[in-house]
């Protein structure tokens, strides 16, 4: 049986392809274009959360919000942190949560760890969802994306842990979240994923 890690490795040799999660209604991608191809082509509207209507400063509760009628809440044990619109643990090491209500089908995040002067640092990302679901991966930056997809159970929550390749301490940051919701979700391989298939063609031709 293939485990969520091994998984999640495959899924970023292969940004533009979709792997199970730690169930077979959960799909998820590390590669944005294609998660917004793959949102917007089964109908759902995507709605960003950049964190900026957010105070610098520290929020010992967290912090809340609400972006096209979808509430999140954002707690880490040790308070919650905001600067230039980015959200983080203020304690490194913690896990950052989001809560989102109602449920939704597709949430995604640019996610990373950042050090004590806020800036980016090379991590290991372990991204959890309400159901388990968990991706174990690499972030560089606040460019770094991973989305997810679900075909069956709403996802509720987000939770995020990092930590540190280096000698430094790193603190669970979120740059923006999207958020994606209508009716049913076809499973990815329903939808054609041009990209995917023409990379495939290829590599068949080549071994030709």
């Amino acid at each position: 049986m293939r485990s969520p890690a091994l998984i999640a490795v495959v899924s970023a040799l292969v940004p533009a392809g979709f792997a199970c999660a730690g169930t077979t209604s959960v799909f998820y991608t590390v590669n944005q274009a294609g998660w917004t191809a793959y949102a917007t082509g089964a109908g759902a509207s995507i709605s960003s959360e950049s964190f900026t209507s957010i105070s610098d400063g520290y929020y010992a509760s967290g912090v809340s919000g609400n972006v096209a009628g979808i509430s999140w809440t954002a707690t880490a044990s040790g308070g919650v942190s905001a600067l230039s619109g980015l959200v983080s643990a203020s304690t490194g090491s913690a896990t950052l949560e989001f809560a989102v209500s109602p449920g939704v089908n597709r949430i995604a995040g640019n996610l990373f760890g950042r050090d004590s002067s806020w800036a980016a640092v090379p991590a290991i990302i372990t991204v959890t969802l309400s159901d388990s679901t968990t991706y174990i991966g690499y972030a560089n930056g606040p460019s770094d994306f991973i989305g997810f997809y679900s075909t069956g159970a709403t996802i509720s929550s987000l939770s995020v842990t990092v930590s540190s390749i280096g000698s430094s301490t790193a603190y669970a940051t979120a740059d923006n979240l999207y958020f994606a919701t209508v009716g049913p979700v076809p499973a990815p391989g329903a939808l054609a994923l041009p990209g995917v298939a023409g990379l495939a063609s290829r590599r068949r031709r080549r071994g030709a």
